[in-house]
């Protein structure tokens, strides 16, 4: 169910005007994402001590440890600093940790979050746009006079720390691997996590993920998604349109020996269910060639791309002739790349002169071909930077190609759009959209929504 969603998760679109020759099109998309598939959502990785009160506190060579170094006569002489980068917005959850290494004079330490405008003279907290959990009292403070009874204090040996949970919308603290308390994020625009020191001696080092963290992240992450689960899982959906919607993915991906097993699992159980015709296929179009969709997408998954060249001649000469399609393309393109999986080298010249040359002047093309002949410049072209190439998804791709490609061979198929995705990945691809705009009116922050993990999660 390999399907593609890109860096700024806007899914690919194949209009109505497809044509059967440009089906290979979309998956050709889906092998390019291989290459540019990045995470640009970076973290914190030290302090800042460019921006920071640097007259009150001490930064080790480090910049993950601060010590206050002065003796405070003033609600201003606050050692205050922040992270050299804003908390990433892309995730569920965004979380730090400070450990209390010396409590000092008066424990007047605190960790929260400040904008990029935050007074850096001030406790966090203690101005607008901030929030801080404060070690000597246990009070949290957010914004000019806003303050409240919130946790425990802490002190010396202590590992307190501070979070952002996008989908709640919440601030978080932890105390030595247990949650504080929680609440509203109410600040704006990217929050930059921040430490203070306020009295004399007192020494935290900060840990932005370089080590364990004290508190269990991913347990707690995992809790965050099973309630987001146990919501979804309270709609009620009748189990007859359930049945049907799975059916008609096995049907469409050609898996027949699990729509055999599937269909007698639920003979007794499920009542039979008609889906209206907005596709221009009925029940009987979706099990059209789906042994010999079923026979090339195991030959296709195993790499034995000779075999299912062999079958696609013998079946569906169209398809493999010709020599300006996107799904040829990437037939040949995968004969080569098997050839280098086995180490035929020279055999793998041969082929690229005699078959993948005449791919290389087609506009749009070059590309991938330049990647698949460049794997024979590495020693290990598996960590080369084309080595997605040689990973087991790209099969997956090229097996999705195929079967599309046989599907529009059908003569009743009226919209080429089915040949593309069954009734189950249009819902999840209307779950995509829904999630964007839902990720939207949240300012674009909290964890992106992607629909190629949803399918990864899914066995076939």
């Amino acid at each position: 169910m390999n399907d593609r969603i890109n860096s700024s998760n806007n899914v690919i679109n194949t209009t109505n005007s497809t044509t059967p020759q440009d089906l290979g099109l979309h998956f050709l998309e889906m092998v390019r994402f291989g290459l540019c598939d990045t995470d640009d959502d970076e973290s914190p990785t030290e302090l800042n001590t460019i921006n920071s009160s640097g007259g009150f506190l001490f930064v080790a060579i480090d910049k993950l440890s601060i010590k206050y170094t002065n003796v405070n006569l003033h609600g201003h002489d606050v050692g205050v600093i922040q992270a050299n980068k804003p908390a990433p917005v892309k995730r569920l959850v965004y979380y730090f940790e400070i450990h209390v290494k010396d409590a000092g004079a008066k424990g007047q330490i605190a960790i929260g979050f400040t904008t990029d405008r935050f007074k850096v003279r001030r406790q966090p907290g203690w101005e607008p746009n901030s929030c801080g959990y404060h070690g000597d009292d246990g009070l949290l403070y957010r914004g000019v006079s806003k303050k409240e009874p919130f946790g425990p204090t802490y002190t010396s040996g202590d590992t307190v720390g501070a979070g952002i949970n996008y989908a709640s919308r919440e601030l978080f603290f932890t105390k030595n691997g247990v949650v504080v308390g929680a609440v509203e994020k109410d600040i704006k625009g990217p929050l930059f996590p921040t430490i203070a020191v306020h009295s004399q001696n007192e020494e935290v080092q900060v840990n932005f993920g370089q080590k364990p963290f004290v508190f269990d992240l991913k347990a707690w992450e995992a809790q965050e998604r099973m309630k987001q689960q146990a919501t979804i899982e309270k709609l009620s959906l009748p189990s007859n349109v359930s049945y049907r919607i799975v059916r008609s993915y096995l049907e469409h991906y050609g898996y027949e020996d699990t729509l055999r097993a599937f269909d007698m699992a639920c003979e007794s159980t499920v009542p039979p269910i008609y889906i209206s015709q907005e596709t221009g296929s009925d029940d009987q179009d979706n099990t059209y060639a789906l042994n010999q969709r079923k026979t090339l997408r195991q030959l296709i998954r195993k790499g034995e791309i000779d075999a299912a060249l062999g079958k696609l001649n013998e079946w569906y000469p169209q398809i493999v002739q010709d020599e300006k399609s996107a799904t040829s393309l990437l037939l040949h393109c995968q004969k080569f790349i098997q050839l280098v999986r086995v180490g035929a080298l020279k055999e793998a010249v041969n082929f690229g002169r005699n078959h993948l040359a005449k791919f290389y002047g087609l506009p749009g093309f070059q590309d991938l071909i330049q990647d698949t002949v460049a794997l024979l410049a590495y020693e290990r072209p598996q960590e080369s930077p084309v080595g997605y190439l040689l990973e087991d998804k790209q099969r997956e791709i090229l097996a999705d190609a195929v079967n599309a490609m046989v599907l529009s061979t059908n003569p009743n198929v009226k919209d080429l759009q089915c040949c593309l995705h069954p009734y189950l990945e249009r819902l999840l691809r209307q779950l995509t959209a829904c999630c964007l705009v839902r990720r939207s009116l949240n300012g674009d922050q909290g964890e992106a929504f992607q629909l190629q993990r949803v399918f990864d999660s899914i066995e076939r």
